[in-house]
């Protein structure tokens, strides 16, 4: 019968090729955000039909200040925007603004089992000793992830290390769900590996991944960081005393130099052992200098345009509400797709 099923579901010629993808508006995007995630939203656009989503239902799954949250729906939007994504080719929108998003997400709730939940690591990590106080959103936030995915039928997702057990559970729940009631109705989500995504680390501890969280604004660079502060950031970057090594062994060994050459790699797109060759043996004052100008120069538009369009308040509401709309309106065709299925008919 699985076999049966995946055979069915394995035929894709009646689904649009569709990418859906989304970032938290928690605050504060960092190259990390950049490099690892957006960056590398902008050429799917061209080859599937493309949903980028504020996901601010996500967000809430830990407090969050009810203005603060409003402003960083409006910087997460116009970094799509400044980044490349074009809304004339995308839809960019609000998770929230789509309530069949949670819709859904209840139904998925009685189609997956509690036993694939409890194997999520990522729910571990985030609760960690403190696990019988946090919210019941962290717990079940696997299951609004798939619902994201399939309520638009989603073929491909971007993923990255952390999402790769989340994009496993929807795809268990869409054979259980096309199983369990006999229906072909939501394609097999195909995981996009980025393969240019860089996992960018802090600049004061290459062992820790950057973030907004970390209590040194040394240890990570903003997408809205002044030249100035650029400079001044990865001057103060933690490196070794001795010039780069010789060899990528030696470099193993060093964290925050290979995170240095790691951004260098991702931002100029060249191959990480291309850049290495050029910095080996040299002095981190070179790699530094260099580095500078290369962020400087990619970052400084991103964040002229960011400024200009969080400014322009009814620009990027007209976005979000458009790009709302048209979610909605794929949304609510397969919503009542799935209440058809289920006996939930409208």
């Amino acid at each position: 019968l699985l076999k049966k099923c995946l055979k069915i579901m394995s035929k894709k010629d009646s689904f649009v090729q569709r990418v859906l993808s989304g970032v938290q508006p928690t605050g504060g995007l960092h190259i990390g955000n950049y490099l690892g995630a957006i960056k590398n939203f902008i050429p799917l656009q061209e080859k599937y039909e493309s949903l980028f989503c504020v996901v601010d239902l996500h967000a809430i799954t830990v407090w969050q200040d009810p203005n603060e949250l409003l402003l960083n729906k409006r910087e997460v939007a116009a970094a799509f925007i400044a980044s490349g994504i074009d809304p004339s080719k995308s839809i960019i929108f609000n998770q929230s603004n789509v309530p069949e998003h949670t819709q859904l997400s209840w139904v998925l709730n009685c189609v997956a089992r509690i036993g694939w939940l409890n194997r999520m690591t990522q729910f571990k990590d985030k609760a960690g000793k403190n696990r019988e106080n946090v919210s019941v959103g962290l717990y079940t936030y696997p299951i609004l992830m798939a619902s994201d995915i399939m309520i638009y039928k989603a073929t491909h997702v971007p993923v990255g290390e952390d999402q790769k057990q989340h994009l496993e559970l929807t795809r268990d729940i869409v054979l259980k769900f096309n199983n369990d009631f006999k229906v072909n109705l939501f394609p097999m989500p195909e995981p996009i590996i980025m393969e240019k995504a860089a996992r960018i680390m802090s600049l004061r501890d290459g062992a820790k991944k950057m973030s907004k969280s970390d209590a040194s604004e040394y240890s990570r660079i903003m997408l809205t960081d002044s030249d100035d502060e650029i400079s001044k950031k990865i001057k103060k970057a933690k490196t070794d005393a001795k010039p780069l090594p010789d060899t990528i062994k030696e470099l193993e060994r060093m964290p925050e130099a290979n995170n240095l050459l790691t951004i260098f790699s991702a931002f100029e797109e060249e191959k990480f052992d291309l850049v290495f060759k050029r910095y080996q043996g040299k002095n981190f004052s070179d790699l530094k200098k260099d580095l500078i100008e290369i962020v400087i120069n990619k970052i400084g538009p991103i964040r002229q345009e960011m400024i200009k369009l969080t400014n322009d308040e009814k620009y990027l509401e007209d976005i979000l509400k458009s790009g709302s709309e048209k979610a909605e309106h794929i949304a609510s065709g397969v919503l009542k797709e799935v209440y058809d299925a289920t006996g939930l008919k409208f």
